[in-house]
C-alpha cells in the first residue's frame, strides 16, 4: 500500500512535465545518483551549497547520450531531486556522504524497449552531469583556479589530507548523459564542467600545464624543506614547530618571502654584548666618609 502511495505520488509529480496525464503503465520511471560530495577521479568534489543548488535546477531537465546536444538523442527527463546523506559511509576527506538523487521518466515506446531492458539489466548505468561553475577552489589555500593558479598539486597530500579542488557556485545545468566510464567512484558520474565540445589544441595546452604544474610543485616542495630546516636551525621551540606547520601550507610565493626574512634574520649580526658600567669615580668632596663606590654596594 505504501509503496502505492509513493508510486502515485511520483506520478503526480511526473505528469506537472508533460501535456496530458500519464498512467503509469505508459511510464517508465527510474533512479539514479547525479553527483556527490567526494572527490572523483578528476580530484574534484562538489560543496554542500552546490548540491543543493543542483539539486533545485536539475528539476524539469533532460537526459541523452555521451553529451551529443542533438534533440534526436533525448532519452529521458527528471521530475524529482533529492539530497541522500548515509552518516555510515564518509567520504575520503572523513565527510559523512552525501549524493543527489534523481528520478527519471521515459515515455514507453516500441523504439526505447532495449534501452529500458538494458537500463534493468544494469548495462546503461553511469551517467554525467553537464554543468557551468563559477567556483574551482583549491583545498588547501582556496585560490579559486578558474582565475589564479596556486602551486598545490591535486591528489598530494598536505596535512594528511589529498589536495583536490571544491566546485561550487553553480551558475548553470544543461544536461545529464549516459556514459560509459564515469569519474565519480560512488556515483558514477562523469563531470563536463560548461557543457563545451572537447577541444583538442585545449586539450593538449592543458597536458603541457599539467606538467609545468607538476615541475613547479617539485620546486615548492625543495623549497618548503628548505624554509623548514631554517625554523630549526637554532634548535627546536614552540615558535620554530609553529612556523614549521604554517609553511606546510603555504604556496610557493608565500614561501620565498618567508624564507628571506629567515635568512634575513640569520644575517643580521648579533647585538653588542653590554659591558658593565665602569665604578664611579669618588666624591671630590673630602668631607664625606663613603665614596659613591662603597655606597652602591651598601657598604659602610
Amino acid at each position: 500500500m505504501e509503496h502505492s502511495k509513493n508510486q502515485e505520488a511520483l506520478l503526480r509529480e511526473l505528469n506537472q512535465f508533460t501535456r496530458r496525464t500519464h498512467s503509469l503503465d505508459e511510464v517508465y520511471i527510474f533512479d539514479l545518483i547525479l553527483c556527490d560530495n567526494d572527490i572523483d577521479r578528476d580530484g574534484d568534489c562538489f560543496s554542500d551549497t552546490a548540491l543543493d543548488e543542483l539539486r533545485k535546477r536539475f528539476v524539469g531537465v533532460t537526459g541523452i547520450f555521451d553529451h551529443d546536444p542533438r534533440s534526436g538523442n533525448q532519452t529521458a527527463r527528471i521530475f524529482h531531486t533529492e539530497l541522500s546523506a548515509d552518516p555510515e559511509r564518509k567520504t575520503i576527506t572523513g565527510k559523512d556522504y552525501v549524493c543527489l538523487r534523481a528520478n527519471a521518466y521515459m515515455i514507453r515506446t516500441a523504439q526505447n524497449a532495449d534501452l529500458i531492458r538494458e537500463i534493468d539489466g544494469g548495462i546503461k548505468k553511469e551517467v554525467s552531469i553537464s554543468c557551468a561553475i563559477s567556483q574551482k577552489r583549491c583545498s588547501v589555500c582556496g585560490a579559486n583556479l578558474l582565475r589564479d593558479a596556486c602551486g598545490h598539486i591535486r591528489g598530494k597530500d598536505y596535512g594528511g589530507v589529498p589536495c583536490h579542488t571544491i566546485l561550487d557556485g553553480v551558475t548553470d545545468v544543461f544536461e545529464w548523459s549516459f556514459v560509459a566510464v564515469p569519474a565519480q567512484r560512488g556515483a558514477g558520474v562523469t563531470k563536463k564542467l560548461g557543457g563545451l565540445p572537447c577541444d583538442p589544441e585545449k586539450d593538449a595546452l592543458r597536458r603541457s600545464v599539467g606538467r609545468l604544474t607538476e615541475t613547479v610543485g617539485s620546486l615548492t616542495d625543495a623549497l618548503r624543506r628548505d624554509v623548514i630546516r631554517l625554523c630549526f636551525r637554532d634548535g627546536s621551540n614552540a615558535c620554530a614547530k609553529a612556523l614549521a606547520h604554517a609553511a606546510e601550507h603555504l604556496d610557493a610565493e608565500a614561501l620565498l618571502s618567508l624564507r628571506k626574512s629567515l635568512q634575513d634574520g640569520l644575517a643580521a649580526p648579533d647585538p653588542a654584548p653590554q659591558l658593565p658600567s665602569a665604578p664611579a669615580a669618588p666624591s671630590a668632596d673630602a668631607g664625606s666618609p663613603l665614596s659613591a663606590y662603597r655606597f652602591g654596594r651598601g657598604e659602610g
